[in-house]
């Protein structure tokens, strides 16, 4: 029977007249969707209207589908064929939806059975209202002039729904319980690469602030004040010994991260009103959670953000109060060789979870080039970044494979998925094979000399460097023990940490990068007005010269410790050469000052700056005068030049590193710094990247600093480039002008 679409476009008008006499909007709807089903001689109809509320798509009328799916029936926004209409703001049309990798049938309302879709949003302006939906039995039923009058229909229906939807909205009853897309369904999720490695273990979702269910340990009625005392003795025991094991492991966090915690436990105020509940009547654990609850109240009530931040380790003391007294197993356990699914983490949060022997992390939020991402790195922590927040109703306990290789997660992966995962494991090259194929030093095929650095995050980086034979320290980010902390580390902290990193290196060149704070690094401690925008606020080299005595402290740590070794000092985000003539004036005032205290310190030490801001490329050659050195600072860099935010997985697709600006910005620092016989290296992601190394040796680049794990690989990768060879692919890459063009260059490039 052929459709009238024209006739259905007039009773559509015609149907608007009876608002008023629609019992609720359901009625309306009802009486739209049916007609609608009608005259397209489909089987289903059905609308999904957004709830401001609980920011889901609900089902408010269907025809062709159960009944009593009506207001059960939630689907967020991006999720399934339907929630991609609503998100994409666009119509979705699929002629067989068994074969597409979107489609989600919603379990109880035999949705499955119909082959052919068509989802058009609904809106109103940018607000977006819903989304009507058909089905059809019949493969490949929807045309392109389908698509068209549906979408003439939603405009025509949009102010009655808006309307009506606000006046019933009122007085209209709670919806019934959701009925969600099962969970079980989602089986593998293709992420980003955070911190290499591979995982296999039950899976955990992330959820430090909560107490717990708590259950009175089986043969006892009640529990006693000696039952909680006996609890807090033992959670002040843990937590002295887990604070031990974090400086046995990591000198640079001598910072007691568990000190709060601990002087919590000590604190007669808090534990003294939880002892006057209990002899008041009430049982121990009712009274610890009463006092955490007040706690947790009086810190969400403060100004003070870091301080507010307090209220997790309150609750964390209280959730290891009630785990001792319910005398379930050592909390410490609780992440034991398990993949932990977060939204987001804090540093503080990876350390614990390192201390718990996590076996891996899928993280929500953030990039690959987020300090928790390197921080991860540095504690050998395997971790994919993916924007897939059906993750998190992952049910605790089901079987997830993170192969931190790929960025692959798989869910309940299937026999042969574990046993080809195995099998690839097994034929991965092993460390000592590794170490004994690298040689000490590096060049390419025609015999020119490169230098491999290694970057170093916590002092724990250091054996693998020198496993993998790193000539030196290109960049030591000097920000993670402050990140770490609970407050600045002292001059003679940062001494203590500095001189065993100079120390362990010793007669290879280490370059010390001030502190880089900021953008995605914020120091919870640091009360300062929070910023719009933290990317292009008060961070890196800007934050030192504000506050001067935490810079001078830092650079007088620097000079002391390496008053015997070669030591350089670098400036990140330098944005003009007035900034790092201001920063390396401080470095000599802080030298005279050690010289007459009569102290040791290195009086050579070379200054240098990051290439990361796009300003500093028209006065390079300017810079070039002062400074003794550059390193670029890729990350930052394609950062700034293409107002991307790097940690920001929406926009992350439009982070080139081979856009034709930033290759050629990349060459022309390149250029200034051996005009002026200047040392010059590259940091970064694109260091470790081997499709963008004969480019970067083609342009004179001699020197590369970069996670130590990459370096066999990149040594490897510098062995087979020609100069000349690499030189002539440089010029042509660099005379591309569209982003697809230098892709296809690269992927095509053979050496």
């Amino acid at each position: 029977m052929k459709r009238d679409n024209s006739k259905l476009i007039s009773d559509i008008g015609e149907l608007t007249a009876l608002f008023t006499d629609a019992a609720n909007l359901d009625a309306l709807l009802a009486n739209i969707v049916k007609m609608i089903a009608f005259y397209m001689k489909v089987e289903v109809c059905s609308v999904y209207l957004f709830d401001d509320d609980t920011q889901m798509l609900t089902l408010r009328a269907a025809k062709g589908l159960r009944a009593g799916s009506i207001g059960k029936v939630r689907i967020k926004s991006g999720e399934g064929l339907t929630g991609i209409a609503f998100k994409e703001l666009r119509a979705v049309c699929e002629g067989d939806t068994a074969r597409h990798p979107d489609f989600r049938p919603v379990p109880g309302i035999n949705d499955e059975k119909y082959c052919s879709f068509l989802a058009i949003p609904i809106l109103r302006g940018q607000n977006r209202i819903g989304v009507m939906a058909l089905q059809s039995v019949k493969r490949d039923y929807f045309s392109n002039e389908d698509v068209n009058i549906f979408r003439a229909i939603t405009s025509q229906l949009v102010t009655t729904i808006e309307m009506a939807k606000l006046l019933f909205s009122f007085d209209h009853p709670r919806l019934d319980p959701v009925v969600d897309l099962k969970p079980t369904r989602l089986k593998f999720v293709k992420g980003r690469v955070g911190a290499v490695g591979s995982a296999m273990g039950d899976s955990i979702v992330f959820a430090p602030l909560a107490l717990g269910d708590f259950k009175v340990p089986k043969g006892r009625k009640v529990l006693t004040l000696d039952d909680f005392r006996r609890a807090v003795a033992l959670t002040e025991k843990e937590l002295h010994e887990m604070q031990k094991a974090v400086e046995e492991k990591l000198l640079d966090v001598v910072a007691l991260i568990f000190s709060a915690q601990i002087m919590m436990l000590k604190d007669r105020a808090m534990l003294g009103a939880m002892e006057a509940l209990i002899v008041k009547g009430s049982p121990p654990q009712d009274a610890v959670r009463a006092v955490i609850g007040e706690y947790v109240s009086r810190f969400e009530r403060m100004t003070n953000e870091y301080v507010r931040e307090k209220r997790y380790d309150v609750i964390d003391v209280g959730r290891r109060i009630l785990t001792n007294m319910a005398g379930r197993i050592d909390s410490r356990d609780q992440y034991v060789g398990k993949v932990v699914i977060a939204r987001e983490l804090l540093p503080s949060d990876i350390m614990k979870l390192s201390l718990q022997k996590v076996g891996g992390v899928v993280l929500l939020s953030g990039g690959v080039t987020s300090h928790v991402a390197v921080l991860a790195r540095s504690l050998n922590i395997p971790l994919v970044v993916v924007d897939e927040p059906r993750l998190l109703t992952v049910t605790d306990g089901s079987c997830v494979l993170l192969d931190g290789a790929m960025g692959n997660i798989f869910i309940e992966p299937s026999e042969a998925v574990v046993r080809a995962f195995r099998e690839k494991e097994k034929s991965r090259a092993d460390v000592k094979r590794i170490q004994k194929a690298l040689l000490n030093e590096t060049r390419t095929s025609d015999g020119v000399r490169v230098t491999l650095l290694a970057n170093i995050n916590l002092l724990a980086d250091l054996d693998v460097a020198k496993a993998f034979k790193a000539e030196g320290v290109g960049l030591y980010r000097s920000e993670f023990p402050f990140l770490l902390r609970g407050d600045f580390p002292s001059e003679e902290e940062q001494y203590v940490i500095y001189r065993r990193l100079v120390e362990s290196m010793k007669g290879r060149e280490v370059t010390f990068r001030t502190l880089d704070v900021g953008g995605d690094k914020m120091l919870s401690y640091y009360d300062n007005t929070r910023e719009a925008n933290p990317f292009l606020g008060l961070r890196s080299i800007r934050f030192s010269i504000k506050n001067r005595d935490i810079f001078i402290h830092q650079i007088r740590a620097i000079l002391r410790a390496s008053f015997d070794a070669d030591v350089r000092i670098m400036f990140p985000m330098i944005s003009s050469v007035d900034e790092f003539v201001v920063a390396r004036d401080m470095v000599r005032e802080c030298a005279r000052a050690l010289k007459s205290e009569g102290r040791p310190y290195q009086p050579r030490v070379k200054i240098g700056a990051m290439i990361e801001v796009p300003s500093i490329l028209e006065v390079i050659d300017e810079l070039a005068s002062q400074a003794e050195f550059f390193s670029i600072g890729t990350n930052d860099l394609i950062q700034y030049m293409l107002a991307v935010d790097r940690t920001n997985e929406k926009v992350a697709e439009f982070y080139f590193p081979h856009h034709p600006a930033v290759l050629r910005a990349i060459k022309r620092v390149a250029d200034g710094a051996l005009r002026h016989q200047r040392d010059i290296s590259v940091c970064g992601d694109m260091a470790h990247d081997p499709r963008y190394i004969p480019f970067l040796i083609g342009i004179g680049i001699r020197k590369f600093s970069l996670d130590a794990r990459y370096l066999p690989r990149i040594q490897q990768c510098i062995a087979g480039i020609d100069t000349g060879k690499a030189g002539v692919f440089a010029a042509e890459l660099l005379g591309k002008s569209s982003v697809s063009e230098t892709a296809r260059l690269l992927d095509h490039a053979v050496f």
